[in-house]
């Protein structure tokens, strides 16, 4: 029932170097929080070099990263994951940024994996590769975002996927929109099939005191669209209310989509000084 972590950063501009690694064991309870996953030993290393080149007008930093991702079961010390990673980027001196991004990776399945209709990978070792260009527009301008394309391997297949990530569309000085996209075209021995995860958050501050988020993401993965809404307002320093709404909706039949799930939550804090 055991967890805990070390970590070492140094966070020069020229130079960078991360080191940590992190234990939480099978019967671990978090208490208050989330686990993504339990029972494993992570080992993380990061190195970067980063020059400001002089002879280049139009450049301001080139950014080379290697790290290595090792994930032991914690109970075996059998290994479940790796990536070595090496990363590309060139950041523009109007802050736009292209970047290569080669990746080596390995996942250990002790049970069989079902990514698509019709598709199980089967229980074992899988190791594949993959590359990723991508080119980012720089946050100051009005819309912005960035673009991706990855091609590579996927299990026992092959996977090319489309994206656009971190987009941001100033509609209003207090209002925004962040959109952004994930389309994935996966190919194995056991089938083919392609999953969309499109996602719209919407922003708006009515003052720098109230402000209405919301979101609606559709997975095809799922056939799932799913909804929320959530509303903060902070009447006093220190104290805020919060109005929350949940839906997940099933798009699998014909028609319009099925309830699956809703959520009405309002909560209500307090500051007290003495």
């Amino acid at each position: 029932d055991t967890s805990y972590q070390g970590q070492l950063i140094y966070a020069g501009d020229r130079y960078g170097f991360q080191a940590e690694h992190l234990l939480v064991e099978d019967n671990f309870v978090p208490e208050v929080g989330f686990l993504r996953r339990d029972n494993f030993r992570r080992t993380y290393v990061q190195g970067r070099f980063s020059p400001r080149p002089q002879s280049f007008d139009t450049i301001r930093q080139f950014r080379v990263e290697g790290s290595v991702d090792y994930i032991l079961l914690a109970n075996s010390n059998l290994l479940e994951t790796r990536q070595n990673q090496l990363r590309f980027q060139t950041e523009r001196e109007n802050s736009d940024q292209f970047g290569l991004t080669l990746n080596d990776n390995y996942e250990l399945l002790l049970t069989p994996f079902t990514p698509g209709p019709g598709v199980t990978i089967p229980v074992g070792g899988h190791n594949f590769n993959d590359v990723e260009l991508s080119y980012q527009l720089g946050r100051q301008r009005r819309v912005n975002g960035q673009v991706s394309l990855l091609r590579g391997g996927y299990f026992t297949g092959n996977i090319t996927t489309v994206g656009f990530r971190q987009g941001r569309i100033a509609v209003l000085p207090q209002m925004s929109i962040e959109p952004s996209i994930s389309i994935n075209w996966i190919d194995t021995p056991q089938g083919s099939f392609r999953t969309d995860l499109v996602v719209t958050r919407i922003n708006y501050a009515f003052n720098p005191r109230m402000f209405l988020g919301g979101l609606v993401q559709y997975n095809s993965a799922f056939n799932t669209v799913s909804t929320n809404l959530r509303l903060r307002w902070e009447y006093s320093p220190g104290s805020e209310l919060f109005v929350v709404y949940n839906d997940v909706r099933d798009t699998e039949l014909r028609g319009s989509p099925m309830l699956e799930n809703r959520a009405f939550v309002v909560k209500f804090t307090r500051l007290f000084r003495f």
